[in-house]
């Protein structure tokens, strides 16, 4: 009998780790399969149904039977769209040439990495910090470099560590704002500032706006809106159509690119992904809409009472937030008072009081066995009732 040929894994497959959080929901469905109760708080996904002028308008054109590619930088009618949209919601001038539709945020990160990073190029990345931004950096041959930050910055990197940090190899600096996993902001002051230290180096500054909008307390705001930023060709912004607009199945985002490095990006996306989700692309056509803007705007005011509501009762169980959340809809919370291990808490309350959280680990290197991120992602009565379970366990 023949001998089965052995695959070899490529050393980039075997260097990417695991998305842990997915690995805890597939606990959390093995348990419900069961017959258990589970409160999901771990995964970053909005509760509510796509708004219905979003499905109205993606069965319209479906019905038409029209599905076909569109141009690889998007639907001209959607970058149009959202060109307008930062005209009329933050006052700023964005040309829709500069506007490329992508498949998610994620294919948005991608384009702009692979467009900018050649193989042993530095990217500096705040850490905690979202998971699959080090891992995009490895997948295009960077090196991915961390930034520990803390409560006390708000979990955001300053222009002091940021220029402390630079290296001889080092391409540009990732931030968020709104961000993952702590919900903290930057002001445009404090992005003008970091910004000014990746362009005195001769590096480049990718903004990661895709929890933009869902913002409380505190007006959204877009790196873009700052003259000089806006024609900066040192300057990506992402976002994404999946967080405020509540499209997270539908895979689609943008990136807004420096003029010179449209057409490159253009090429890289044409190989890539061809061009993004037609029927997708129609459909985020009505997410503009003024009723569909007054549904997503009273879906914020919930999220800000939801976060309202859960701050208080972690803090009353013991769980420490030295920074207050002021945007999506994470809570990154201190647990050493409570367990010596956030991973094996974690599992305590998925397994012991159905109550599913992310632990640190999936953010980063700085401190995770601490940290859980708490999802408040679901209504307010479930929120109360896991921190009544969490209560019975007596931790």
């Amino acid at each position: 009998m023949r001998k089965a040929a052995m695959l070899q894994r490529s050393i980039r497959a075997r260097d990417i780790q695991p998305f842990h959080v997915m690995e805890l929901l597939r606990r959390a469905r093995e348990l419900e399969a069961q017959g258990r109760d589970i409160i999901h708080m771990e995964v970053g996904e909005p509760d509510f149904p796509t708004p219905q002028p979003i499905i109205e308008a993606a069965m319209r054109f479906i019905a038409s039977g029209d599905v076909h590619y569109t141009p690889g930088l998007g639907l001209p009618a959607l970058r149009e769209a959202i060109a307008r949209y930062y005209h009329d919601r933050f006052d700023t001038h964005v040309a829709p040439e500069r506007i490329i539709v992508t498949a998610g945020a994620s294919g948005a990160l991608m384009l702009a990495l692979a467009a900018t990073t050649d193989p042993g190029d530095e990217w500096l990345l705040p850490d905690p910090g979202y998971p699959s931004n080090r891992h995009l950096v490895r997948s295009f041959e960077g090196t991915a470099r961390s930034l520990p930050v803390d409560a006390i910055a708000r979990y955001q990197p300053t222009p002091e560590q940021l220029d402390a940090a630079w290296g001889e190899r080092s391409r540009g600096l990732m931030v968020a704002s709104p961000s993952n996993p702590t919900g903290t902001l930057l002001s445009s002051d404090e992005i003008a500032a970091l910004h000014g230290v990746t362009r005195a180096r001769g590096g480049v500054l990718i903004v990661d706006e895709i929890y933009q909008g869902l913002s409380y307390g505190v007006e959204a705001s877009t790196a873009l809106a700052y003259p000089v930023m806006n024609a900066a060709d040192d300057l990506f912004v992402v976002n994404s159509f999946s967080k405020y607009f509540g499209m997270t199945g539908w895979r689609l985002g943008w990136l807004v690119a420096p003029e010179g490095m449209v057409r490159d990006i253009e090429k890289l996306a044409q190989h890539f992904f061809i061009s993004p989700s037609t029927p997708a692309q129609h459909a985020a056509l009505a997410a503009f809409r003024p009723e569909t803007l007054d549904i997503l705007e009273a879906r914020r005011c919930e999220f800000g009472v939801r976060r309202d509501t859960l701050l208080p009762a972690l803090r009353e169980l013991g769980f420490s937030v030295g920074a207050e959340p002021q945007g999506a809809f994470y809570i990154y919370a201190d647990v050493s008072k409570l367990a010596d291990d956030a991973e094996a808490l974690a599992q305590r309350l998925i397994e012991e009081a159905g109550v599913a959280a992310t632990p640190g680990l999936d953010f980063g290197h700085h401190l995770p066995r601490k940290h859980l991120r708490i999802a408040y992602t679901t209504r307010r009565e479930r929120l109360l009732e896991a921190a009544e379970r969490i209560a019975r366990l007596k931790l």
